[in-house]
Order: structure tokens, then sequence, then C-alpha cells
């Protein structure tokens, strides 16, 4: 179990492919070529949900409103993965190399479709 971690439930992810684990998913959703942003930034990956928080009990509730995602259409996210990375996400905002590109969350912990 997870516990009192500040996780990246990073995003919806490119492909709804999970035949070599996580690392089949692709990269973060991000059909207007953006970079990575928090979710309630004007710039960003439309895929990126931000952070959530895991309680002592290892529950993570989670309500996400977006705008940029839809069921069906170019924006659709019916298909695709989820993915929960393992460092909290810096939402572009740190100075390491991969902020811009992945908010330096780290490896791929679980995903599903």
């Amino acid at each position: 179990m997870l516990y009192n971690l500040n996780l990246k439930l990073n995003c919806v992810c490119q492909f709804g492919d999970t035949t070599n684990g996580c690392m089949s998913t692709g990269p973060h959703f991000n059909p207007e070529g953006l970079t990575h942003g928090a979710p309630e930034d004007e710039v960003r990956h439309a895929g990126n949900l931000g952070n959530i928080i895991a309680n002592v009990d290892g529950v993570a509730e989670v309500t996400i409103v977006v705008t940029e995602l839809e069921l069906s259409g170019p924006n659709a996210v019916i298909g695709r993965a989820l993915v929960v990375h393992e460092l909290e996400d810096d939402l572009g905002k740190g100075d390491h190399k991969l902020s811009l590109s992945t908010g330096n969350a780290g490896g791929r912990l679980t995903c599903g479709l």
C-alpha cells in the first residue's frame, strides 16, 4: 500500500496499450504540443491531471474536472491510459531538465485503461 505519498496522477497517456507494462502507454496526451504545467495553467499538456495524495490507509480520493479532454472526438480519453508516477510532479515549474516535458515525476508505478 502507498501511504502519505504525494504522487503524480500524471496523466492521460497517448496510448491505451499496456503490452509492455506502463512504458507502452507512451508520452503524455498532448494534442496541442504544449509544455508541461499545472492543471490550472493555461499552457499545459491536456492530459496532465496533477498530483494526488494517498492517506494513511493508502486511499486517494480524487475529483478531477477538466475542459481540454473529451469522451469522443480528437481529444478523446476513451482508449487511453492513466498513469501514476513515483514522484511528485513539479508541474513544469522545477529546474530539472525534465520539468517542461514530464514534470520530473520519475518512473511509472502503475497504469490502467
